[in-house]
């Protein structure tokens, strides 16, 4: 084969199955150096000369839209698939079609082959505003197809079962982060989803550069930083050494390198429809290497070498996208509890009058004022939290037909609400979650789980008559502020 394969997404789009990944231009860039556009152009045409004319980035890649734009003003035929990561706050149609319009002006088109969407924190629920947004510009034409970027299996599920036409869902995926491959994959199977995975290679640390290698002690480079916490996380150098020495054996027996045997290795999963090979533009460029990850296939032997090393290793904790959201964070950065503190609860904090150090918390929908109640109740150290459905906005039910994606939304929207008042998931200590369809307890009771399995709270579950319109469950809970 001359060129990687392709493989369609939808009706309107094709990508190769190797994208070249743009990501390092920030980090060329880091140091306010702009790289000139059409020297960009110029590395970037050798990529789509070799076959390689797909290319990953997003509006936080230093001037990658821009570089792009570039080549595509030449008249160069290549498919682009950018991301959108905007500031938490109200997604309204007027933000939303900002964010889209911007990406536009900076790669100098009128449709961008595949939007991709991330978010930091599901606590905040305009996340669902800015997808149903996205998908009026998709049927307006200024989007061709919606992807996201670092989703967990529950959301991603959620945001299906409420009707977003998502194709894609970009993710982690190497030889030491197998994340992927479990509840996500499943969900990608049911839904037809399909996975790009990025950070096969861990940034650089599966290759021969490193095999034998002792653990280095100075890291400057943004990727090495982040992927270096991926390793002490799997269980540290030791039990990478292990994985990378598989590696190299089963390149040897292939005449590949290891960066192609562990490419193959994400490739060849069922749910994965591309992997990202990082291009560090004005560097080495290795098309000629990477096509040979279409040239071989790892056979039985080589799985049970690879999966007796993995035995060596430890899983990473959570799904993906956890790294950004939760400890541990393996970013190049590390801890982003501050970042993440910053950002702007959805929900309204008041004191409670006449009643002093009492506090409430209102979400906006308009059963609060009909009914004259709070979201939660905060007490000197507890908290109770009312009766919580898959309510969105002031009324609308969200995934009405699905119960498990309407108790991830509940449970985002709990959390929401003891965060707002000091209090935190794993400070609860009850729930109680009613249902109206004994044939939504195992979905129902997997969410549950997906949250509370290790804090393992008093819980209660009710078979009810009805619940009051879509909503198939309910739940409240209390919680401690420790």
């Amino acid at each position: 084969m001359t060129q990687p394969d392709t493989i369609a997404l939808s009706d309107q789009l094709t990508l190769r199955r190797a994208l070249v990944g743009l990501w390092q231009v920030a980090d060329i860039e880091k140091n306010g150096n702009l790289m000139d556009p059409n020297v960009g152009a110029d590395h970037l045409a050798a990529y789509a000369d070799a076959g390689f004319d797909t290319f990953d980035m997003a509006d936080h890649y230093g001037t990658a839209e821009v570089i792009t734009g570039a080549l595509l003003a030449r008249g160069t035929d290549a498919t682009v698939c950018t991301k959108w990561c905007p500031t938490h706050g109200p997604m309204t149609s007027e933000v939303v079609r900002a964010g889209v319009q911007e990406r536009l002006d900076r790669l100098g088109v009128d449709k961008v082959d595949l939007l991709q969407f991330h978010w930091w924190s599901f606590e905040h629920p305009a996340w669902l505003d800015a997808l149903h947004e996205m998908t009026k510009l998709r049927d307006e034409g200024l989007i061709g197809e919606i992807g996201l970027t670092n989703f967990d299996a529950a959301h991603l599920h959620l945001a299906l079962a409420d009707g977003v036409p998502i194709v894609s869902n970009q993710v982690p995926c190497s030889l030491l982060d197998r994340r992927a491959l479990g509840p996500l994959s499943e969900v990608c199977a049911q839904w037809n989803v399909k996975l790009l995975c990025y950070g096969t290679l861990q940034g650089g640390f599966l290759s021969e550069k490193w095999v034998g290698k002792p653990e280095p002690t100075d890291i400057t480079d943004w990727s090495k930083m982040k992927y270096k916490r991926f390793i002490d996380t799997a269980g540290g150098w030791d039990a990478y050494q292990t994985v990378l020495t598989a590696a190299a054996d089963v390149a040897a027996k292939h005449g590949v390198s290891i960066a192609n045997v562990a490419t193959r290795w994400v490739r060849e999963n069922k749910a994965v429809a591309g992997v990202i090979i990082g291009a560090r533009l004005g560097e080495a460029q290795h098309s000629s290497d990477n096509l040979k990850l279409f040239q071989f296939e790892l056979d039985a032997e080589d799985h049970a070498r690879l999966n007796a090393a993995f035995k060596a290793t430890t899983p990473l904790p959570g799904d993906c996208g956890d790294e950004y959201r939760k400890p541990p964070f393996l970013t190049a950065s590390g801890d982003l509890s501050h970042h993440l503190d910053t950002m702007p609860s959805a929900m309204t904090v008041e004191d409670v009058p006449n009643r002093p150090g009492e506090q409430r918390v209102l979400s906006g929908s308009e059963w609060e004022d009909i009914c004259g109640y709070c979201r939660a109740h905060r007490i000197g150290d507890r908290v109770f939290v009312s009766g919580t459905t898959a309510t969105h906005g002031l009324d609308r039910s969200v995934a009405p037909q699905d119960a498990g994606a309407q108790t991830t939304y509940v449970l985002d929207k709990i959390s929401a609400a003891l965060t707002a008042l000091g209090s935190s998931m794993d400070d609860v200590v009850r729930t109680r979650v009613f249902m109206s369809d004994a044939d939504d307890v195992v979905a129902v009771s997997k969410a549950h789980g997906r949250v509370f399995g290790d804090i393992k709270p008093a819980n209660t579950l009710f078979q009810i008559g009805q619940l009051i319109g879509d909503y198939k469950v309910e739940i409240e809970a209390e919680a401690l502020v420790r």
